[in-house]
């Protein structure tokens, strides 16, 4: 088994505030770099129930789908398939727990399932791990930004 990436920090807005700029105002944080089209003025939407899909939208219409959402729990609990750039055969799981922590959240951020993708699995997972860090700085920008 390889383990699981496991993230946990804090973001300066209430849980619900926190859910929601994760999943509804992703477009205003997510790095163009880190799509499949980089290309600006893309809209990000993940569909708000289980078998929602997570994709992206050019400005031009096209779509390109990034992933599945397994569990939709507001404001607490989040879950999808996630398979950004990859066949879905090769999605990973991801996990996000949102819980209030003072004025703001604790989000921790698991994300499994590297033995599904076999000799390929240390290497994806040192990938998203660095990925990860960044893209969760732009993520908790938002959340202070949009708390103002």
């Amino acid at each position: 088994m390889i383990e699981p990436l496991e993230l946990e920090f804090r973001v300066a807005c209430p849980v619900d505030r926190a859910f929601e700029v994760w999943t509804t105002r992703t477009s205003l944080w997510w790095p163009v770099s880190h799509s499949v089209s980089a290309e600006p003025g893309l809209t990000i939407t993940f569909e708000p129930f289980p078998g929602g899909r997570i994709f992206e939208r050019t400005p031009l219409g096209v779509e390109h789908d990034w992933g599945e959402v397994l569990a939709w729990e507001p404001p607490h609990r989040l879950v999808y398939l996630w398979h950004l750039r990859f066949d879905r055969n090769e999605a990973t799981e991801v996990e996000l727990t949102f819980s209030e922590d003072g004025a703001g959240t604790a989000v921790k951020l698991v994300h499994r399932g590297w033995e599904r993708l076999g000799s390929r699995g240390p290497e994806r997972r040192e990938r998203n791990s660095r990925g990860w860090t960044g893209v969760l700085d732009h993520y908790a920008g938002a959340c202070a930004r949009l708390e103002r």
